[in-house]
């Protein structure tokens, strides 16, 4: 799979211009600024719907304009497959797959599976457990549409027992209402626990597999899947915990407060990692997700690289572009700053290959 042509119309700082791809590589070189990065979110958003930054559709429309567009045409198994998304906030944006819109957006994740590493993945490491699901939501929503439904599902009925318990004054059969949500919630958490856990256990090898040929197998690292339906019935947490919930006015349990503990020799990254193992970690795991789709889906992922040449030290470039050319990837999109290094990374990479000037 790969992207042969890209167009996009007041995305970002891109006013309206059209490129020509190269099937295996494709550098954006230039100074800061100069919309490299844009270029890199503008792929994931026809892969995914929605930026690799969490920004809203109105903030990807270009400064004084009142819609974006889209364009790509991807080659899927030997068929061109023309994607377009037309945005025009705040009316509800139109995803189109060979000239036919979507009804769902979700129908579309896991046509065009795609993985991008960028300087802010530290926060993996770093931030809070929310970063950490949204990994492991990506990850499994690109393989699984059954793990999508059902997390759309769960993310709707809890916002609105939310809602419920937010209401004040409460209402008098308040009781009643969260049993019949908890009915609704119970089968669509437990679901999206069981793929989680599921996940994780087939993750964990190919993790420590990747970090092993990154940091040269200097330690042991663990991901280890924190929840509190891990050995309990979700059923009986909501029970347990709703007086509580009604005290705080919030829904205190369920898989919308997982999180991966993430560890070197069994000592927690977070605390006593130092910079480089952060950063050989985090880029473990996101070489792992890259695996895991392409395992999972048949067929290689798109690979975005987002300035990551300019935040690694030499030693991991060169483990990097090791792995890259050993292994099976596919299309690659990377940005830098530097021309020249760009040239020197490309020398060793088989395939066609193309740098595009950006500024």
């Amino acid at each position: 799979m790969f992207l042969s042509e890209l167009h996009l119309r007041q995305f970002k700082n891109h006013g309206d211009r059209h490129f020509a791809l190269a099937e295996h590589l494709n550098a954006f070189v230039g100074p800061n600024g100069a919309g490299k990065t844009n270029m890199l979110d503008a792929v994931h958003y026809l892969c995914l719907c929605k930026s690799r930054f969490g920004l809203s559709d109105r903030e990807l429309v270009q400064q004084g304009g009142a819609f974006f567009r889209l364009d790509g045409r991807f080659s899927v198994a030997g068929e061109t497959v023309a994607v377009t998304a037309k945005v025009a906030p705040p009316r509800r944006k139109e995803f189109l797959c060979r000239e036919v819109a979507y009804e769902r957006l979700s129908d579309h994740i896991g046509l065009l599976p795609v993985v991008m590493i960028a300087p802010d993945d530290i926060e993996l490491a770093l931030g809070g457990s929310e970063v950490r699901r949204t990994f492991l939501d990506i990850s499994l929503s690109q393989t699984d549409p059954g793990y999508l439904t059902a997390l759309i599902q769960y993310n709707r009925l809890l916002d609105q027992r939310n809602a419920l318990l937010k209401q004040d004054p409460p209402p008098p059969q308040l009781r009643a209402l969260l049993e019949a949500f908890d009915a609704q919630l119970v089968p669509k958490g437990t679901l999206v626990h069981e793929r989680r856990a599921r996940y994780v256990e087939g993750f964990l090898p190919r993790f420590a597999a990747c970090y092993a040929a990154i940091s040269g197998e200097r330690e042991v690292p663990g991901l280890l899947y924190s929840s509190q339906l891990n050995g309990e019935d979700f059923s009986d947490i909501l029970r347990a915990r709703s007086e509580k919930d009604r005290l705080l006015r919030r829904t205190t349990g369920g898989p919308h407060r997982d999180d991966l503990t993430m560890q070197l020799d069994g000592r927690e990254v977070k605390r006593f990692a130092s910079q480089g193992q952060l950063k050989s970690f985090v880029l473990a795991m996101r070489l792992a997700q890259y695996e895991h789709l392409h395992e999972a889906i048949g067929k290689p992922p798109l690979l975005l690289l987002d300035d990551i040449f300019d935040k690694l030290d030499a030693d991991r470039v060169r483990q990097l572009l090791q792995l890259l050319r050993r292994r099976r990837y596919g299309q690659i999109f990377l940005t830098d700053t530097h021309a020249d290094r760009v040239e020197r990374l490309l020398e060793g990479l088989d395939g066609e290959k193309k740098v595009f000037g950006m500024g």
